[in-house]
């Protein structure tokens, strides 16, 4: 089985610093990192660990046996292209695990690049970005057997024709279509109608809506049964069809929060798949963002999930 992982890819040069540089100043970072970045990457970055630590910490006996679970693969649809930098990010994803389908592997322009800076003290990261406009890909470019075997699919709103054309064939395959709701990007009611999850930030307001009860209730006007509002270290508050909730958020250190909510998404989605509880899926998906927070980058949180032996984060 496979999980899609749809939207953007960026490369990420990431730097911890003192504070930000002011105008016409210089500053020294105190750490640096380079990944592939983009919130759909990062989700399934996230996927891919879980995967294979749940796969890793199968009983022998359970992977002796026939019909034992086997991971679930994930695939990010994206456009990478065939500039080195391209490159970069197509090796480092096959080291996490993450299969790539590259819609526009002719494309010979750098893919988009992030500068970030993560303030030492608080964790709090500034981002300046492109996102996927310069190599917009289109429903055409998709494989038609794409869907197949396909048990679970994240949208993050950054490739919007393709997330429509994918989301509307998910929905006639009863696939579940997860919604990764950032910020709102013009044509996203079009992907909406077809989800089945919206996941989105205290910073996503559709037109004309002004506050949180305003996004609920546009998005169930959708046909959306499944809403979960994040809101960076605050509670997390939840809607599944008439029942309401929140989930807490932890207490941390936190060293980094770049990246928190593409964990977020990707953690929920390997819960969520396992058996489908909404609440429990989205309060351990808190717990390994929470755990990704507490170290610098991306990336550096995955040596100590691969190290954690706490059973509750299979």
């Amino acid at each position: 089985m496979k999980a899609l992982f749809v939207g953007l890819t960026t490369i990420d040069l990431i730097y911890q610093v003192e504070q930000a540089p002011q105008a016409n100043q210089k500053s020294v970072a105190q750490d640096f990192s380079l990944a592939a970045g983009g919130p759909a990457t990062n989700a399934a970055v996230t996927f891919a660990a879980l995967q294979e630590r749940a796969n890793r910490t199968t009983s022998a006996q359970q992977q002796s046996e026939r019909n034992a679970p086997s991971a679930m693969v994930p695939t990010l649809v994206t456009c990478l292209g065939q500039h080195p930098l391209a490159h970069v990010a197509h090796r480092e994803l096959q080291t996490c695990g993450v299969t790539v389908l590259d819609l526009a592997p002719d494309v010979a322009e750098p893919p988009p690049m992030s500068s970030i800076w993560v303030h030492a003290a608080t964790g709090d990261r500034t981002v300046v970005s492109l996102n996927a406009t310069r190599i917009p890909a289109q429903p055409e470019m998709l494989p038609p057997s794409l869907l197949q075997d396909v048990a679970i699919i994240l949208i993050d709103g950054h490739q919007m024709a393709i997330g429509e054309a994918i989301a509307r064939q998910a929905q006639q395959q009863n696939i579940p279509v997860v919604i990764d709701g950032g910020s709102w990007k013009p044509g996203f009611e079009r992907v909406l109608r077809y989800a089945d999850v919206v996941i989105a930030s205290a910073n996503f307001f559709p037109p004309n809506t002004a506050t949180q009860a305003d996004v609920v209730t546009y998005l169930q006007s959708l046909g959306v049964e499944r809403i979960a509002i994040t809101d960076g270290a605050d509670a997390i508050a939840y809607w599944e069809r008439d029942r309401a909730g929140s989930v807490a958020a932890l207490n941390i250190q936190t060293i980094d929060t770049l990246g928190a909510g593409d964990i977020f998404h990707g953690a929920f989605c390997h819960y969520w798949q396992l058996d489908k509880d909404f609440s429990t899926a989205l309060a351990r998906a808190t717990e390994i963002a929470a755990l990704a927070c507490q170290s610098f980058g991306t990336r550096a949180w995955l040596k100590v999930l691969s190290c954690e032996e706490d059973e509750r984060l299979i």
